[in-house]
């Protein structure tokens, strides 16, 4: 055997596999570092003693290896299955290919954990990446987003289903905010990573904004709308609706960031665009909702059966509440309140864990026993993870949610901050236990999916079909 084939693998859906399993370790590794950083501020004097350890160390790397790292990459392992079965092809363009880029892809959270936790950062909020690291994010983005786009073109399938257009659209979208929100060419030209003065705050929102918007959303929606109308065996609502949904989407995402800076010296009318956008964005969102929710009238029970259609319906009812609270957020008058206070984390976990990532796991229990041809390991862990995952994002919601509130409040009434910091003592305890229900609902996941990839239970003829029952 080459070096070429104990690397990679031209098997069909071996992409897929490969990105999965990595999004399931991934995803552990950020859940315990972001358990360590929220202990921080618990218990400060007892866990940031080594400095590498601070919380300033440990939350950029919690949220990169969280938001690409875990979810990101484990929609890429679902893109990869779903994009050549809509376009009824075995595998993708090239597989081999596929499964290179993987490397290259592990290759940059491994590089994270041995620089964030030693100081070495670009200093800018999500795009603490150092640059090398951010040449191979756009070396592996490119390199899976031509693999996909060449599938389609290869298709046998002369229709275009909603959830190849937001694949296709998100792959390529990633490319261009991760660039730009990065400012790589300034490291090219032997400059540090940043514009100067408030273009860089502007710039940096544009892309800390869209990592959700037009990264993780179009990547969490198209897995979505795969998902369910196939649980529920029937169809979305309606295609056109769809459609206009995906190009609302992105005419209204990219200018809403500037609404995290109605403080800073922005000019007024930058700050207005992003305000009226943010609440524009009722319109994607809705028109995604009803076209999936539509067809399950009358097919409910389609959720208590399918462990994974039930991931992804939680995460639906999620991005409800995100894309309500976002709009709202977005004002002058509730910002007074809520700016600056755990208000906005609690909103940033349900965004990224409770609405995208709550749908990519949902997508992978899906997809993962079509990809190995056999049923999930454990239908009962896929369940008792549901549950605790689904208690443990609700305590972190509802606790940072009330210690924002509580933060604002004493802050309009002119209360000195270091007389709040006392009273967030037992909403940072609460964050730290729904943190470790989360962390073990991501064990059991990464538990489960190992299993279920390493068994070798035999294939027998139909194991692909009863797979795609059992899913």
């Amino acid at each position: 055997m080459s070096l070429l084939d104990r690397i990679s693998s031209d098997r069909p859906y071996a992409t897929s596999k490969g990105y999965l399993v990595s999004g399931a370790v991934w995803g552990v590794v950020g859940a315990l570092i972001g358990l360590l950083a929220s202990l921080e501020l618990v218990a400060p004097d007892h866990i940031g003693w080594w400095p590498h350890m601070t919380f300033g160390r440990l939350r950029p790397l919690h949220v990169n290896l969280v938001a690409l790292g875990f979810v990101y990459t484990v929609l890429l392992g679902v893109a990869a299955f779903i994009v050549p079965r809509l376009c009824r092809v075995e595998g993708l363009w090239s597989e081999r290919l596929g499964t290179l880029t993987l490397w290259v892809w592990n290759a940059v959270w491994i590089g994270a954990l041995l620089t964030l936790p030693f100081g070495m950062t670009q200093g800018r909020e999500y795009a603490e990446l150092i640059f090398a690291l951010d040449v191979l994010v756009a070396i592996s983005t490119l390199s899976i987003t031509a693999n996909v786009l060449m599938t389609v073109a290869k298709r046998r399938e002369p229709i275009l289903y909603v959830s190849l257009w937001y694949i296709c659209g998100g792959l390529v979208w990633t490319i261009g905010v991760y660039v730009i929100g990065n400012i790589m060419w300034k490291p090219l030209m032997g400059e540090p990573a940043a514009l100067q003065g408030i273009i860089d705050s502007i710039w940096l929102w544009f892309y800390g904004h869209n990592v959700v918007g037009l990264i993780l959303t179009p990547m969490a929606v198209g897995a979505a709308y795969w998902v369910l109308p196939r649980a529920a065996r029937a169809p979305v609502w309606s295609h056109n609706m769809s459609l206009i949904g995906f190009w609302v989407l992105l005419v209204v995402y990219t200018h809403t960031g500037t609404h995290h800076l109605l403080q800073a010296p922005v000019p007024r009318w930058l700050k207005v665009i992003s305000i009226i956008d943010s609440i524009a964005l009722l319109i994607p969102v809705l028109t995604v909702l009803l076209n999936i929710w539509l067809p399950l009238r009358g097919r409910w029970g389609a959720l208590h059966t399918d462990v994974g259609a039930r991931f992804v319906f939680a995460g639906t009812i999620w991005y409800f509440i995100t894309c309500f609270q976002g709009p709202l957020q977005s004002l002058p008058s509730v910002q007074r309140l809520t700016h600056f206070t755990h208000w906005v984390v609690g909103h940033a976990h349900l965004a990224i864990l409770g609405f995208a990532g709550f749908i990519a796991i949902g997508a992978a229990y899906t997809v993962l026993p079509m990809v190995c041809r056999r049923p999930i390991y454990s239908r009962r862990l896929a369940d008792l993870q549901y549950w605790i995952m689904l208690m443990g994002l609700l305590m972190m919601f509802l606790a940072l949610t009330t210690a924002g509130l509580v933060q604002g409040n004493a802050w309009l009434n002119q209360e000195a901050f270091y007389r709040t910091v006392p009273m967030m003592t037992v909403y940072m305890i609460l964050r730290s236990v729904s943190g470790l229900a989360i962390l073990t609902g991501l064990i059991l996941m990464s538990y489960n999916v190992l299993r279920t990839v390493l068994s070798r239970a035999p294939e027998p003829e139909g194991a692909m079909a009863r797979a795609e029952v059992a899913a």
